[in-house]
């Protein structure tokens, strides 16, 4: 720390809603961590509207005060938007925060603005993945590329979690090198280096013949993560082996397409979908194989989970998962919507044990110290109190 504090440090973080997902996981972990005797943190997101579990109640749980603003959506609307801001705005110049940390693409937008017309003086993003990708039009690219770049103005500090998204930016001309800083999605290691899990009675429950090997994946059944490759990929793998059940642990809203896909493969007594689950580290236990199937990505926590269980992955080539998955170390990269290239890899892992267990092991070491959630805390501490420190300074000049 550069200089002693004599007050806390009021920090507002901000996220478009609190749906279960990896940032809202990373910002609450963030939010019930930070050193309560230097930090004093509210949580401003908006309301739930999608048929999905949420963080809110586990929030409240954790006392962290929570301010719900129905006006701000995913969706880009005039109107709620334009009332949205207004209402951060009145709000942040109310409680007077000095710190402004904003996440996701459309709370980092309107909530970057509103820390700037409040006259907040430190501005904070963290870019957890950008929401202009290659399966989007040219227009709607080119508006949140805009959008990112005006935002970036006000913006004292971007925390990126992985160099891929830094090179992203910049090559679409979102400011520059040193407007950026890698903090990696801390996960909680402890909670997912467990040794006291009954594999064969996590079996039990999902009535899977503790004979079978594994698949499994855990993510939100929506576009950026092709859970459909995953059954497509399921259904290639039986015609090979009978003796693998799949396991897919999520919701979202391509639950009914993925049902659909399930029945029509006729291969509904082989896959598991659990819908919403929060025994993670429990279902992760009785996974052989951990399988990717992403078409665009930050860095996903659930990688640095899977390995941190010891599991080898195979997984999709997109963004930031290299820099979690080595290719031929931890498991295997393919390219993006390749059903049939995630099914050989992973009936090479399957069938090749020793492999299998050589590549868990060699993830379990790299996760350590890089991916713990200490260390992410640590280093987000250490970025509020320079840039507090520093805008104090100029502001006593």
């Amino acid at each position: 720390m550069s200089k002693v504090i004599d007050k806390k440090i009021k920090v507002l973080q901000i996220i478009t809603r609190l749906i279960i997902g990896g940032a809202q996981e990373h910002m609450i972990y963030l939010c019930d961590l930070l050193d309560k005797k230097r930090f004093s943190v509210k949580i401003l997101s908006g309301a739930q509207t999608a048929r999905e579990s949420d963080y809110a109640d586990a929030v409240r749980k954790k006392n962290i005060k929570l301010i719900l603003l129905p006006q701000l959506t995913r969706e880009i609307n005039p109107l709620r938007d334009f009332l949205a801001l207004f209402r951060m705005v009145t709000c942040i110049k109310r409680e007077r925060f000095d710190i402004v940390h904003t996440n996701s693409s459309k709370a980092g937008i309107l909530g970057r603005l509103a820390a700037r017309l409040a006259g907040v003086p430190v501005i904070v993003h963290t870019a957890h993945g950008w929401a202009h990708h290659d399966y989007m039009g040219n227009l709607r690219r080119k508006f949140y590329v805009t959008s990112e770049r005006a935002a970036e103005k006000f913006t004292d500090k971007i925390i990126a979690v992985s160099e891929q998204n830094v090179d992203k930016a910049l090559k679409d001309k979102i400011g520059k090198r040193s407007k950026y800083c890698i903090i990696r999605s801390g996960i909680d290691l402890e909670k997912f280096n467990r040794l006291d899990i009954d594999v064969n009675k996590e079996k039990r429950k999902l009535n899977i013949d503790p004979k079978d090997k594994v698949v499994g994946s855990v993510t939100r059944l929506f576009a950026q993560k092709s859970p459909g490759d995953f059954i497509g990929m399921a259904n290639e793998i039986l015609k090979n082996n009978s003796r693998v059940s799949f396991l897919l642990v999520g919701d979202g809203p391509l639950k009914q397409e993925i049902e659909t896909m399930i029945a029509e493969y006729k291969i509904a007594e082989k896959v598991i979908l659990t819908g919403f689950r929060s025994d993670i580290p429990e279902l992760l236990s009785i996974i052989d194989v951990f399988v990717l199937t992403s078409l665009w990505e930050g860095l996903p926590r659930v990688l640095p989970q899977a390995m941190a269980m010891g599991i080898p992955i195979v997984a999709t080539c997109v963004d930031g998962v290299p820099e979690a998955v080595k290719h031929g170390q931890n498991g295997f990269l393919v390219p993006p919507k390749d059903f049939r290239a995630l099914a050989q890899r992973t009936l090479q892992l399957i069938e090749n044990p020793s492999l299998a267990k050589i590549m868990g092991e060699a993830g379990k070491k790299m996760v350590y110290p890089e991916f713990c959630v200490k260390e992410m805390v640590r280093k987000t501490e250490k970025l509020y109190e320079e840039l507090f420190n520093l805008k104090s300074s100029v502001k006593r000049r």
